[in-house]
């Protein structure tokens, strides 16, 4: 299973920063203790992970602001042939054989998969241009991992549904190439092609770190 992540967790919250966020809840509850009868009140504390339910609101307002997206993929088979990462996402495929048998694989079973949107000012006319996606990566320190993000696409099969996912890169000819994963005339697709055209506003991209090996964590 694909496991969420913050994208703040290579350093990690401070002890500090963690009894701040708790002292400023602690001092809403008590502003509007008046607001919810104990009883109802009692209730919701036994509710099972009500801490990982809190949590997952702090996890959002990161995500907002950082404005990347980190998810844990795990279980990855790097043995399997580039074709079988691909029939076993189970999506309609519109591909080119050569690229795929081409695609940028990683090591290791796991991958932090860092999904981001580029900034509104890399875009030209709408269309965010090839060179100017590399960039985007670089920028970051983000290189792709096409096989992480397929079995991210395979594990979560309705996250391109409503926003499509894709990576690029470069080939051994200084081509760009890209596996783009959405869902479009009710189909859910796979494309793994040379491209060169560009990118709509409509895409995210996801990629992994750079400095240490495409799947460490």
């Amino acid at each position: 299973m694909a496991k969420p992540m913050t994208a703040s967790d290579e350093n990690g919250m401070t002890d500090g920063q963690i009894d701040d966020m708790a002292d400023k809840f602690r001092a809403a509850l008590r502003k509007h203790r008046v607001d919810i009868p104990s009883d109802v009140a009692q209730q919701v504390a036994g509710i099972p992970n009500l801490g990982m339910k809190l949590f997952e609101v702090i996890r959002e307002l990161v995500e907002a602001m950082t404005g990347l997206v980190v998810r844990l993929v795990e279980n990855i088979d790097r043995t399997r042939s580039p074709q079988q990462v691909i029939d076993e996402t189970e999506r309609k495929q519109y591909v080119d054989s050569d690229v795929v048998a081409a695609m940028p694989r990683g090591d290791g079973d796991t991958a932090k998969l860092t999904f981001f949107k580029p900034a509104k000012s890399a875009y030209k006319n709408g269309v965010l241009s090839c060179t100017a996606l590399q960039r985007e990566y670089e920028k970051r320190g983000l290189e792709p991992d096409a096989e992480a993000l397929a079995d991210y696409n395979k594990k979560n099969p309705e996250a391109a549904d409503k926003e499509p996912n894709a990576c690029q890169w470069i080939d051994a000819q200084g081509n760009f190439c890209g596996a783009a994963f959405g869902r479009w005339g009710g189909e859910r697709r796979v494309d793994v092609d040379r491209g060169g055209g560009g990118w709509r506003d409509r895409w995210s991209f996801a990629g992994v770190p750079k400095e240490s090996s495409a799947s460490a964590v």
